[in-house]
C-alpha cells in the first residue's frame, strides 16, 4: 500500500489557547469544510474531544455518499492531536494537527498521510487535486473565522441589545 503526504502550514492571528479551543469543538469542522462536500456530523462518542473519541460523519465525494468514522488516537492539548480514519474512503488516513505559540499568534501545521483506493493513479487523477482544493478552502475559512476582526464582531454582536 503506497502512502502519500500532504502538509499545510498557517499562521493564525489568535493565541494558541483560542485556536486549540476552536479545533477542540468537532462541530467547527463543519464550518471549515467546503460546502460541495455536504459534510455533516452524525455522532461524537464523547461530550468533548479527547483521546479515544470517535466522530462519525457523512459527506459526498464527487457526489458519492460516504460515511466516515475518525478516531482521536492522540490528544495533547494545546499542542497536538491526531485523527485516524477507522472507516471511510481511504485505505489509510492519519491527520496530525500541531499548534505552536508564536507570541499572540499560532503556527499551525496539518500533516496528512493517506493511501487512496486506486493507489497512485487515483491520487494523480483525482485525490490529490481534491485534497489540495479542500485544504485551500479550509485555510481560507480559518483565516475568516479566526481573524481578530471576526472575533471582535462576534463579541460586539453578543453585547448588542436584542431588538
Amino acid at each position: 500500500m503506497r502512502e502519500f503526504e500532504l502538509q499545510r502550514t498557517a499562521t493564525i492571528a489568535r493565541p494558541l489557547q483560542e485556536v486549540f479551543a476552536f479545533f477542540s469543538d468537532p462541530h467547527n469542522l463543519e464550518a471549515i469544510t467546503p460546502p460541495w462536500l455536504h459534510f455533516g456530523i452524525r455522532s461524537v462518542s464523547d461530550g468533548k474531544i479527547q483521546e479515544g473519541t470517535q466522530i462519525q460523519y457523512g459527506l459526498r465525494i464527487r457526489g458519492v455518499p460516504i460515511r466516515w468514522t475518525s478516531l482521536i488516537s492522540n490528544w495533547d492539548p494545546p499542542h497536538r492531536f491526531v485523527d485516524e480514519q477507522l472507516r471511510g474512503p481511504y485505505r489509510r488516513w492519519v491527520h496530525t494537527h500541531t499548534f505552536e505559540a508564536c507570541g499572540n499568534e499560532t503556527f499551525m501545521t496539518d500533516h496528512v498521510r493517506y493511501a487512496p483506493l486506486g493507489g497512485w493513479l487515483a491520487d494523480k487523477l483525482l485525490v490529490r487535486a481534491d485534497l489540495e482544493r479542500i485544504f485551500d478552502f479550509r485555510q481560507q475559512r480559518l483565516e475568516e473565522l479566526l481573524a481578530p476582526s471576526a472575533i471582535l464582531e462576534d463579541a460586539q454582536q453578543a453585547d448588542a441589545p436584542a431588538l
